[in-house]
């Protein structure tokens, strides 16, 4: 390696950035981490995950105080203080953006503040605020860019017009609010835009809200929104939309072409997210990319190029925090001279919407368009003694099991906390469990948690608390 040369350089310090950055040092390995911000976080802790849990946080405490009333317990109407509400949300991302910046200092990370392009498979050229510029020679590099949120055409520029990230701002609390799109992203926002006091309308172009998901947990979760939002309009596109003194005056179109007009305060343009493929001199380089703008990598992350790795949202597939930061792992590995390669069994993901849905491994609709022979084993919370007690009952939990080896395939489950009561099924998932492991692993009561030993029961033909007789 040349004098001066760096041994490792990473190119975006997200979550699957930073991730890479830190295991290569562990490892021995001399890294430079480049990224535009001051600390490392990536969009994931300063426009995306972070921000939108603190804010749905509040949420849910908003949410919980008006749902006492039932059990007898008044709190009367909350008062917002939106200045606070944005404080806290914006302390949360400082104090663990700064603790990763610290992080990196302890690995001896060099972290290079600036933004980086390729001007051939061994060098980057790091652009500086101030307008100068510095040349950085590499062996080998990590790319983590990243992606960015997608925009529909002819949507016209104005300040009520907002995307992902200046929703996150909350500059204010808008009378009502139109949210273009019905994904996880649209979802969870509006969820917290409508417990501040928002009117929310959330329009999808689809059949259904959450499309992908499995369709008996979307349909838990959109008999809820229909509560708290003011509309939810399926099989319905956005034919145009302009500025007026009111607000933003948006056309509407149902699927048998007839439209509508209303002026909503607000538009949040949330559907779906684009790669940050493009202007970063890739085309320096030997790198491939698809049609949709995604890098072409093999089972250890590596391009085309071979000094250059790609990880993360800018390869596609699931565009998840936590798998970047699993591939950021191979990467480094892989780099280290291991033996690695990414093959999860499961990758859970989840919905942080009220309530959350969460699914890993393969699906009901995979199983069925696969042909493979399952049994769906599904557990209601209608029968859950501690879903009684939290007064959400309308949950589920769902496991794809294979017939013949008894192995679990997959786990669908929505209800309060599905995020965390997933973890435990994508390792039985990994591991290969078969549905007498979990069945047979002693569940604490009352929790949560039960009823995904009671859906494995249920398999059987002998949960305690729901009686469906096994078949045959």
């Amino acid at each position: 390696m040349a004098e001066g040369t760096r041994e490792l350089v990473v190119i975006g310090a997200g979550p699957g950035g930073y991730a890479g950055a830190f295991l290569a040092a562990d490892l021995g390995i001399k890294v430079t981490l480049i990224d535009r911000e001051k600390n490392p976080g990536g969009a994931c802790l300063y426009r995306g995950c972070i921000p939108s849990k603190a804010l749905l946080h509040v949420a849910k405490v908003i949410n919980e105080a008006g749902e006492a009333k039932k059990w007898g317990v008044s709190f009367g109407e909350p008062e917002i203080d939106v200045e606070k509400v944005r404080a806290w949300k914006d302390g949360v991302v400082g104090r663990l953006t700064m603790g990763l910046g610290m992080l990196c200092k302890q690995r001896k990370i060099e972290y290079i503040q600036g933004a980086a392009s390729f001007v051939d498979s061994n060098t980057v050229e790091v652009k500086f605020e101030g307008g100068s510029a510095e040349k950085i020679s590499f062996e080998h590099a990590i790319l983590a860019t990243g992606a960015h949120a997608a925009v529909l055409p002819n949507i016209p520029e104005s300040l009520l017009v907002m995307d992902s990230t200046k929703a996150l701002e909350l500059e204010d609390v808008p009378e009502s609010m139109l949210v273009i799109g019905g994904g996880y992203i649209g979802l969870e926002l509006g969820s917290v835009y409508a417990a501040l006091g928002t009117r929310v309308s959330v329009v999808e172009m689809t059949a259904g809200l959450m499309p992908g998901t499995d369709a008996e947990l979307t349909s838990v979760l959109q008999k809820r929104l229909r509560k708290i939002f003011d509309s939810v309009m399926l099989n319905t596109t956005v034919a145009g939309m302009e500025e007026t003194g009111d607000g933003i005056k948006v056309v509407l179109e149902s699927e048998n072409g007839e439209q509508s007009e209303k002026v909503y305060g607000k538009v949040l343009v949330a559907v779906g997210r684009k790669p940050n493929s493009a202007g970063i001199g890739l085309e320096n380089t030997k790198v491939q990319i698809d049609k949709k703008g995604f890098v072409k990598v093999d089972g250890q992350r590596r391009t085309d190029d071979p000094s250059i790795y790609a990880i993360g949202d800018i390869t596609g597939g699931y565009l998840l925090a936590h798998k970047a930061a699993h591939e950021a792992r191979v990467a480094a590995k892989a780099i280290a001279g291991q033996d690695v390669t990414f093959e999860p069994q499961a990758i859970p993901f989840v919905e942080y919407t009220d309530p959350e849905l969460a699914e890993c491994g393969l699906s009901e609709a995979r199983a069925k368009e696969q042909g493979l022979s399952v049994e769906v084993a599904k557990f209601p919370w209608a029968a859950s003694g501690r879903a009684a007690t939290l007064g959400r009952a309308d949950g589920l939990t769902k496991l794809i099991i294979d017939t013949e080896t008894e192995r679990v395939l997959g786990a669908a489950i929505a209800g309060p906390g599905a995020g965390e009561l997933i973890a435990e099924l994508a390792l039985a998932v990994e591991m290969g469990s078969v549905a007498s492991d979990i069945s047979q692993t002693i569940h604490p009561h009352p929790s949560l948690s039960e009823t995904i030993m009671e859906a494995a029961d249920v398999f059987f033909g002998h949960s305690a608390h729901f009686y469906r007789p096994k078949r045959g």
